[in-house]
């Protein structure tokens, strides 16, 4: 049976921190600056990262496996030392206030590393314990509750299905009220349904106030809930960008001709357009930057016509966010 969300949940009233404490949005909660990592083998995992991180968005990590991903968001947090640069949480340097500074992540990592024969809620609660924070069972109640985890709370981790104990690493991330959750694969493993749920989650927390990066090898996934995205390559951050400006700018349109009478090849006369023919010679693809104005594809049209080349259906596409990806992974 497919898991349901609280129903106040989107309208939650969860407390990422004291008003005071929170900062502005728009400005950046997390600041990387010339951050390098070289391991004792020799692997250089991460080369001179700087990036900034907005407080209350939605920051999307993309890069395939190895790309430095897991180790940014370890060396962020203070579980990987850095050989070089500095990282700023909230004003807090990682290495010098680290204990000011980890107080306010959450992180919930890939692997399901709960106490199986724990029940849910003494994990979480102890996990709020972690932290230094004094008991608060009203406010472990509020995060099960909103991530319908509360008929399960007597339940001992073992008996709950992947993707409930995925909600319990959530819980436990959030136990001591952090500002920022850092989101490790949050819906790996998980079936289609069940991501869509841990979407609204994601979502929910975001309009709460807490500013939400992930990590992820479903495209859609950042396409659908992202504000940024980032792309990781063998250790170099090769892009950062907003999903909207990122699409308009890297994105291709495709026009594609449903033909009345199959081709042998593009005519000549059509050599500058770039033509491609497929299907048996029944289809023309048609392939130019997003940017173009369409006074291109009437030029296309009107040359088609001169060229007594007719068709009978077309239509047009845009790369997904997946084409941009693969192509800026192959590129980096």
């Amino acid at each position: 049976m497919p898991l349901q969300l609280s129903r106040d949940f989107p309208q939650s009233s969860y407390n990422a921190a004291p008003a005071s404490a929170i900062v502005a949005p728009m400005q950046s909660i997390i600041s990387v600056a010339g951050l390098s990592k070289t391991y004792a083998t020799g692997l250089n995992a991460l080369k001179d990262i700087n990036l900034e991180i907005r407080a209350g968005e939605i920051f999307a990590l993309l890069g395939p496996n190895g790309a430095g991903k897991t180790t940014l968001i370890g060396t962020i947090c203070g579980i990987v030392n850095p050989s070089a640069g500095h990282v700023r949480v909230a004003g807090h340097d990682i290495v010098r206030d680290y204990r000011a500074s980890r107080s306010l992540i959450g992180l919930v990592p890939q692997e399901l590393t709960t106490d199986a024969f724990e029940t849910v809620w003494d994990t979480v609660s102890f996990s709020r314990g972690l932290f230094g924070k004094a008991p608060n069972p009203a406010h472990i109640e509020k995060i099960l509750k909103e991530l319908s985890l509360w008929p399960k709370k007597g339940s001992m981790i073992r008996t709950l299905s992947g993707g409930m104990k995925r909600r319990v690493m959530i819980a436990k991330a959030l136990s001591h009220e952090p500002q920022i959750l850092f989101l490790d694969e949050p819906t790996a493993g998980v079936d289609v349904e069940l991501r869509r749920d841990m979407w609204q989650v994601v979502r929910a927390l975001r309009a709460s106030g807490v500013t939400i990066i992930l990590t992820t090898h479903y495209i859609d996934e950042a396409e659908e809930m992202a504000d940024r995205i980032g792309v990781i390559s063998k250790g170099e951050l090769i892009l950062v960008e907003d999903k909207t400006v990122l699409m308009k700018k890297l994105g291709r349109k495709q026009l594609s001709l449903q033909l009345q009478q199959p081709l042998t090849a593009v005519p000549a006369s059509l050599a500058a357009f770039n033509l491609a023919l497929s299907a048996g010679g029944s289809e023309l693809t048609y392939t130019y930057d997003s940017h173009v104005e369409r006074a291109g594809i009437a030029t296309l049209l009107k040359a088609l016509d001169e060229a007594g080349v007719a068709f009978k259906d077309l239509q047009t596409t845009q790369s997904s966010l997946e084409d941009i990806f693969v192509n800026l992974v192959k590129v980096g």
